[in-house]
């Protein structure tokens, strides 16, 4: 099931490259934010209706839930408007490498604390290892 996963976490990655790509053509004809919203218009019509269909009808309200929790409705479109104004001017590679690199620096603190509900996973020598090796492709693509 890991394997899984990890495979779908892969085509997740490769299917923000074409975003990513897709993005920046749109922002140059119409302007960044009204990329940025017709990425989220479509998303979200695609997201209801798939709710329709598939999410379990006896769960838990949307709107019981602790408000915190819907700050990646937030974080969601900065990121979208970073690629868009990002991706044509610093390449596709590099803006995906830097968003991996912040990810990645971000996911161990947020691991090693147990913040915002998650496990503890304490850093180790092997993920500041990782960690480097992506520090690392990002200067080698940028002085490529």
């Amino acid at each position: 099931m890991q394997l899984i996963l990890i495979l779908l976490v892969i085509a997740g990655g490769m299917g923000l490259s074409i975003e990513a790509g897709l993005l920046g053509p749109l922002g140059g004809e119409v302007g960044d934010l009204w990329a940025t919203f017709s990425i989220f218009s479509v998303g979200a019509a695609l997201t209801f209706l798939l709710m329709l269909f598939f999410s379990p009808r006896n769960s838990p309200s949307f709107f019981a839930q602790p408000a915190w929790q819907l700050l990646g409705g937030v974080l969601g479109p900065v990121y979208v408007i970073i690629l868009t104004i990002a991706a044509p001017v610093i390449g596709i590679a590099m803006t995906m490498i830097g968003i991996l690199a912040g990810q990645v620096f971000k996911s161990l603190i947020i691991d090693h604390y147990g913040l915002l509900g998650t496990p503890h996973r304490k850093i180790n020598t092997k993920r500041l290892i990782a960690l480097a090796f992506i520090i690392a492709a990002l200067v080698l693509v940028a002085q490529g």
